[in-house]
């Protein structure tokens, strides 16, 4: 790799068998035709005319060269011929680590995106999910980032490889920032989630705290845009002309370290200014307060989660390093040759560990909905403490047979209640001796049972009601089906055509009652209007007008 550090001078071509022929490496080739072409030979054994460069020392040098110009067998100058050096064999490792953390993370995001209550309109799921999507994206941008600096130790000139590492160790850079801006808002929404839940209207939805709720994010995303935009869309080629040290000086530390760099590092600590912010705003609203400056201080260091205490400082680390390579050109992994201690300690460590401490408290802490599912059974014993009611325990109800069977209908449930009640539920075994001395006969029932009313097939949702009511009397109080039948029967003779049916037989006079006697013969009592108008004939309606 030192070769190309070096600097570049040119070279007069060896001397070869005739004048028009030259001896490179074991390879002849026709110096007249090289010098047609305007190839050059240079002291970092390169053959090059300004638009192709071939590697000129065995066993890479062509075999021949055509008039033409074109070569057989050549090595191009931007080729892995170089073995694995420190930063290929360091990125390795990292890789693999990286590699670990975006297994991890896609557990965590499987354990806590899993929804165990419905879903409410203010507490969408995306919202705790966002913190590991941007860990999978963390991890999978220094994945590529660190396996392609591989490739910028094994290629003989810088080229491609370079600006691919820096292009998604940037957008690594981007995403570190993002996943714990996403865990600190989340945490905050949680903490709402929480406060909220006994009492759906303890916080109001017009309030300053709702209203630096809804539009913290958008500021947030807002400078972090623009870091993108300062950063990403730019013209990446002069990052790469480190070939020797005056085009590094001239075109690669210039491009590395202009405003735009300069620029998106300031923006992206603005985006962790705001990250603090919003815990701070979290721990103000969903917290016990602390009156005075100093204490509430104190407080907001006491009530700030663990895990925010390890990544907040982390992320700190992230612009303020990335601000030092916009200024010193020498830490930057923009530089190929720059200090490799600097570039994975301040480029690649803190991403690292935010991932893992993600990882570790993404295990340790339960699922949220498993969480609030738990604090409300706390919270309904307590209210049960208070009031006196002591619940039963879990097996009263396969003890005393209340098992809901699978399709059962309400109904059907009513009827196995009424059964239960009545003793029908000590079913006894027919092997059983007491069954043997029962005798078997047959049972007349002295009323017939009521036949099921039929199904209403209306629109009166009145109506249907009452029907339902009267069955599921009929079940509760089969007593009342021989009422019931006995009056329908009534109502059925009344409405028939013909002589009403005779009244109730009168209760016998009592001793000594006198009656007007009938043909002459005492105790005849004579009969009443009534019993004379009871025996003629019906009244025929043969229009209204007799009504």
């Amino acid at each position: 790799m030192e070769s190309f550090l070096q600097a570049r001078d040119i070279i007069p071509f060896p001397p070869g068998e005739n004048s028009s022929d030259t001896l490179i490496g074991n390879s002849h080739l026709n110096l007249t035709t090289l010098e047609h072409w305007n190839y050059t030979l240079f002291t970092n054994q390169t053959l090059s005319n300004g638009s192709w460069c071939l590697l000129a020392w065995e066993p890479w040098i062509a075999d021949f060269v055509m008039p033409n110009g074109t070569f057989v067998n050549a090595t191009w100058c931007w080729s892995p011929v170089n073995s694995i050096g420190e930063r290929a064999g360091t990125s390795i490792g990292f890789a693999v680590l990286f590699g670990v953390a975006l297994v991890l993370t896609l557990v965590a995001l499987n354990r806590h995106g899993r929804l165990y209550l419905p879903v409410t309109k203010r507490f969408y799921p995306i919202g705790r999910r966002w913190q590991w999507y941007w860990g999978i994206i963390v991890s999978a941008t220094a994945a590529v980032s660190l396996f392609t600096a591989m490739d910028v130790d094994r290629y003989y000139l810088p080229e491609l490889p370079l600006i691919l590492t820096s292009f998604f160790w940037f957008l690594m850079q981007l995403g570190t920032i993002a996943q714990v801006w996403e865990a600190v808002r989340h945490w905050g929404s949680w903490m709402e989630r929480q406060f909220i839940d006994p009492d759906p209207y303890a916080l109001r939805d017009d309030d300053r705290r709702s209203q630096v709720e809804f539009y913290l994010p958008l500021v947030f995303y807002l400078f972090w845009w623009l870091n993108f935009f300062m950063i990403i869309p730019r013209n990446w080629t002069p990052i790469q002309h480190q070939r020797y040290p005056e085009q590094v000086i001239i075109e690669a530390e210039p491009a590395a370290t202009d405003a735009r760099f300069k620029a998106a590092g300031f923006l992206l600590f603005v985006c962790w200014c705001l990250t603090v912010f919003s815990l701070r705003h979290s721990i103000k609203h969903y917290r016990p307060r602390n009156r005075g400056i100093i204490n509430r201080f104190v407080g907001f260091i006491r009530m700030t989660p663990l895990r925010f205490k390890l990544l907040i400082p982390i992320a700190l680390v992230v612009p303020v390093y990335q601000e030092l390579c916009a200024w010193k050109f020498e830490y930057s992994p923009l530089n190929l040759a720059g200090n490799r201690a600097a570039i994975f300690a301040g480029g690649y460590v803190p991403a690292l560990l935010i991932l893992y401490i993600q990882v570790i408290f993404g295990f340790i802490n339960e699922n949220e909905d498993k969480e609030l599912k738990r604090q409300r059974i706390v919270r309904n014993q307590q209210l049960d403490q208070e009031m006196g009611i002591v619940q039963k325990p879990s097996w009263w109800a396969r003890v005393n047979g209340e098992v809901v069977v699978p399709g059962e209908s309400m109904r059907d449930q009513l009827v196995r209640n009424v059964r239960e009640l009545q003793g029908g539920n000590k079913a006894r075994n027919n092997d059983s001796p007491v069954s043997e001395d029962i005798p078997m006969s047959t049972v007349s029932s002295p009323t017939t049972p009521a036949s099921p009313p039929p199904l209403y097939t209306g629109r009166s949702e009145r109506i249907r009601q009452e029907r339902t009511m009267q069955a599921v009397a009929d079940v509760l109080f089969p007593e009342n089906r021989n009422i019931e039948a006995e009056r329908r029967r009534r109502e059925q003779e009344l409405m028939m055509d013909g002589p009403a049916p005779p009244p109730p037989a009168a209760p016998p006079p009592y001793p000594g009652a006198r009656g007007t006697t009938v043909g002459g013969r005492e105790g005849s009592v004579a009969p009443s209007v009534n019993s004379r108008l009871s025996q003629q004939p019906p009244q025929q309606i043969r229009s209204m007008l007799d009504v």
